[in-house]
């Protein structure tokens, strides 16, 4: 019996899932090509997709970028003061952890400026096509706007697990808290103090409620999407979960989320 049987519980019409350590996807459920609209999982890929334009030396996290003070860094970590939605500032540079998919978006232009490559096209040469992702697109705004399946995203996860797109040290900075002790807001979770973030990736740190276990590791980082879909790494378990659905997130993911991630949890530990 698979730790991922209990998804046929869930009141989704589509689930697709996979576990993922290093040697490969261990576990999977549904139809692993079945594409999917990520929502705010994209983030992930467009932040491994800036990152790379950092280590190509395109961009530098400390370039100007966004509010007047603020630099590609700051709109990874969501510090740069700019509201969710809109290109409107909200709070001071550095003063507080406002989550902001605009921000999102001025990074794809600022690659794309830098560049001379639409940014769509920059995430399918620098991240898709060398991992072999080919059922992912961002269709859409930076933020939000990208399609793709599990079988793309557990080789998106291993990618997390073990770098070979980014250099360990890069993914590594990326995953750890940027402007540490900032509080603010998780969409659907409310205030945290403080709500840590990466560059690009969330990280759990000791939030509660929060959509991964309460048994996942404080270091696991991810993200997860309005689409009813989303994506965490445990470093301390050396694996990933990617679960992907077609019901928008709301009151009944918020128990089965939790709930599911630590039986996901339990087993990955039993296993070690």
């Amino acid at each position: 019996m698979s730790v991922l049987d209990s998804l046929t519980e869930w009141p989704v019409d589509h689930v697709s899932a996979a576990v993922i350590t290093r040697d490969g996807v261990a576990e999977e459920f549904g139809d692993p090509v079945r594409v999917y609209e990520l929502a705010s999982v994209t983030k992930l890929l467009v932040a491994e997709a800036v990152l790379v334009a950092v280590e190509e030396e395109a961009i530098a996290l400390d370039d100007p970028a966004g509010p007047p003070g603020a630099t590609v860094a700051h709109l990874l970590a969501h510090a740069s003061g700019l509201a969710f939605d809109k290109r409107e500032v909200e709070a001071g540079v550095g003063e507080r952890r406002i989550y902001s998919s605009a921000g999102f978006e001025i990074l794809a232009e600022t690659v794309e400026e830098a560049t001379g490559i639409a940014f769509a096209d920059y995430l399918a040469e620098a991240v898709c096509a060398p991992l072999g992702m080919t059922s992912t697109v961002l269709w859409g705004p930076a933020g939000h706007g990208a399609r793709s399946s599990v079988a793309d995203l557990a080789r998106f996860a291993s990618e997390l697990l073990a770098p070979r797109l980014l250099a360990p040290e890069t993914l590594a900075n990326a995953t750890r808290v940027q402007f540490p002790g900032l509080d603010g807001f998780v969409p659907g979770y409310g205030k945290h103090k403080p709500n840590d973030w990466g560059l690009g990736f969330e990280i759990r740190s000791h939030k509660a409620p929060h959509w991964t276990g309460a048994s996942n590791s404080p270091r696991t980082f991810g993200h997860f999407g309005q689409a009813g879909t989303f994506l965490w790494v445990d470093p301390e378990l050396e694996a990933s979960c990617v679960v992907l659905t077609d019901r928008p997130f709301g009151p009944w993911a918020k128990p089965l989320w939790s709930e599911f991630n630590d039986v996901v949890v339990s087993e990955l530990s039993s296993q070690k």
